[in-house]
């Protein structure tokens, strides 16, 4: 895979900001800036809570979870163009869908959901637009905030399957060999460092 070395300096990065609004509510939307802090624009531009953007690896698209789901505060999974426009729910479930990770390939997304269980959410993986959702983790306890590996055979994620304190896992991209990583110490929201052109 042919890394571009000047790749953090060119990308505008995503984040997100919290508005107030009368009441004392909140609302969240998301923003691209420059990496100096310049040139911050809102690109999400709804009144409903947006968060957690995840950008495509070809900079050209942005996964967030979006609360104007199909009833309300009900997160789903959107997808949209760099610049805002094109934003399409793209999970389309009642459950609650949230914390988008693309793969490095851009062909896929995971998230986490809790489509299929009353109290408990698990991972879930499907094609970046939207078809073939398929279940990863099957477990009683919260596998939460997924993580791809650079080179796409890996996911690290949070989970809360030893008791009440969250450690890290990582699997395989099947959903195979969920290993805790991090013992029995606390550990939330992973991320892996970025591929290392070796040449």
């Amino acid at each position: 895979m042919e890394i571009n070395k000047n790749y953090a300096n060119e990308l505008t990065v995503g984040t997100q900001f919290f508005e107030n609004i009368p009441g004392g509510d909140y609302a969240g939307e998301i923003y691209v800036m420059n990496a100096d802090g310049t040139g911050q624009t809102n690109i999400s531009n709804n009144p409903a809570f947006d968060h957690g953007p995840s950008w495509s690896p070809d900079s050209t698209k942005i996964a967030f979870t979006s609360q104007r789901g199909i009833s309300n505060n009900n997160n789903e999974i959107f997808v949209m163009n760099a610049d805002g426009t094109g934003q399409t729910n793209i999970s389309n479930n009642s459950a609650n869908d949230f914390g988008p990770s693309w793969s490095p390939d851009g062909t896929k997304i995971i998230f986490a959901s809790d489509r299929d269980a009353i109290t408990n959410r698990d991972l879930y993986v499907m094609n970046a637009d939207g078809s073939n959702p398929t279940r990863l983790t099957n477990n009683p306890e919260d596998e939460t905030w997924p993580s791809w590996s650079p080179d796409g055979t890996k996911i690290a994620f949070q989970s809360q399957s030893e008791g009440e304190n969250e450690v890290i896992y990582v699997m395989n991209a099947d959903g195979s060999e969920q290993t805790n990583i991090s013992g029995g110490r606390f550990g939330i929201d992973p991320d892996w460092g970025p591929a290392v052109d070796t040449d």
